[in-house]
C-alpha cells in the first residue's frame, strides 16, 4: 500500500493562504488593531528573528478570541469555495491527481486551519491532518487546540492518524523547513518540487517531480 503526504501552503498552493483567510475572516477593527499591536512581531518574522509559529499564535489570539465558532466556519466554507481554487499550484495538483489515479491514499498535512482546509479537503475527497482552534461553548478562546501542526507535530499527528507500517511506500511533499520532519518519514520525498534524498542540501535537487509522472 502507498500513501502520499502533502503539505498545503506553498506546496499545493502558490502562496501562503492563511494571511488571505485572516483578512477575510477578521473584522476591520480587529485587523487595524492587530496591525498596530503585531507590527514588531511581523518585522521580526521578516528578519527571521521570530518564528512563524509564534506569529501565528499571536494572530489567532488577536483575531479570533471571543468570535463565535460558527462565524469562523462560515468564513472557512466561503474561503474554500471562492478563494482556494484560484490559489492552487497546477503541477502540484496534477501530481496529487496522479496519486489518486494510482489508487494511493492521499493525506493533506498542514499547519493551516481546519476552518477552511476541512471543507476544501472534503470537496476533494482527501484526508486531512491540520491545526484547529480551541473553542468553549461555541466561542473561540483565541488559542490553538493543542499544538500547531508544524515541524515534529506533523510527524506525531501523521503517525497517530495513519498506520505507516502498513504502507510500504511513502511519498511526502513540502516546501519549507517546517516540513522537513515530515519529509524524513518518506521513501520518496520532494522539497519545492525537487527530489529530496536524506542529507541533501535543500537548495539543490534533481528534476522536478512533474517530470517523474
Amino acid at each position: 500500500m502507498t500513501i502520499a503526504l502533502f503539505d498545503f501552503d506553498g506546496t499545493l498552493t502558490t502562496h501562503e493562504t492563511m494571511p488571505a483567510f485572516v483578512r477575510r475572516s477578521v473584522s476591520p477593527r480587529r485587523l487595524l488593531f492587530g496591525q498596530l499591536v503585531l507590527a514588531p512581531l511581523i518585522v521580526g518574522y521578516r528578519l527571521r528573528l521570530v518564528s512563524g509559529r509564534l506569529v501565528r499564535k499571536a494572530i489567532v489570539r488577536v483575531g479570533y478570541r471571543g468570535v463565535r465558532a460558527a462565524v469562523l466556519e462560515a468564513h472557512g466554507e466561503a474561503f474554500a469555495r471562492d478563494y482556494l481554487p484560484r490559489a492552487l499550484r497546477p503541477e502540484a495538483m496534477q501530481r496529487l491527481e496522479w496519486h489518486r489515479e494510482q489508487g494511493h491514499r492521499v493525506v493533506v498535512v498542514s499547519g493551516g486551519l481546519d476552518a477552511y482546509l476541512a471543507p476544501w479537503c472534503q470537496a476533494q475527497g482527501l484526508e486531512l491532518v491540520c491545526s484547529a482552534l480551541e473553542q468553549h461553548e461555541g466561542v473561540l478562546t483565541g488559542r490553538y487546540l493543542g499544538h500547531q501542526c508544524v515541524l515534529d507535530e506533523k510527524v506525531r499527528r501523521v503517525r497517530a492518524a495513519c498506520d505507516l507500517q502498513a504502507h510500504e511506500t511513502i511519498y511526502a511533499y513540502g516546501d519549507t523547513p517546517e516540513d522537513v520532519p515530515l519529509l524524513t518519514l518518506a521513501t520518496h520525498a520532494y522539497y519545492a518540487g525537487q527530489p529530496w534524498p536524506a542529507g541533501r542540501d535543500l537548495l539543490h535537487g534533481d528534476a522536478p517531480y512533474a517530470a517523474t509522472i
